[in-house]
């Protein structure tokens, strides 16, 4: 006998299929649902760089505490913030060499993704 299910895994719907074997064993056959990308393993976080060098928000949550000041020199790879989120604290961190042009953010200030918090030039 099959049975069908709808399962939901970090926010990714899909209908499964579980066909009832002999000696009450189950074999499970899943397939994504129409339209669905199948889930891709998250990589660590990283500023979104946009336009002119904006440092945009990868997540929500609040900032701890801004590493740079205007007018530093930053390198790819400095750490230009801490950002709390799911109480964790994630560096974010310069995608490429520039100029500290303006700060968006201070500490305790509270971001949604995609917030600009770092001008560079």
């Amino acid at each position: 006998m099959l049975k069908k299910y709808r399962v939901n895994v970090n926010g990714q719907s899909y209908d499964v299929s579980v066909e009832e074997l002999a000696g009450g064993q189950t074999a499970p056959a899943a397939t994504p649902v129409a339209a669905a990308p199948a889930p891709v393993a998250q990589a660590a976080p990283t500023a979104a760089v946009a336009g002119a060098g904006t440092v945009k928000a990868p997540m929500p949550g609040t900032i701890l505490s801004v590493k740079v000041s205007t007018g530093q020199q930053v390198k790819a790879g400095d750490v230009l913030l801490i950002l709390e989120a799911m109480k964790m604290e994630n560096e974010i961190c310069a995608a490429g060499n520039g100029v500290v042009t303006q700060i968006r953010v201070q500490s305790g200030t509270t971001v949604n993704t995609g917030d600009p918090l770092i001008d560079l030039a």
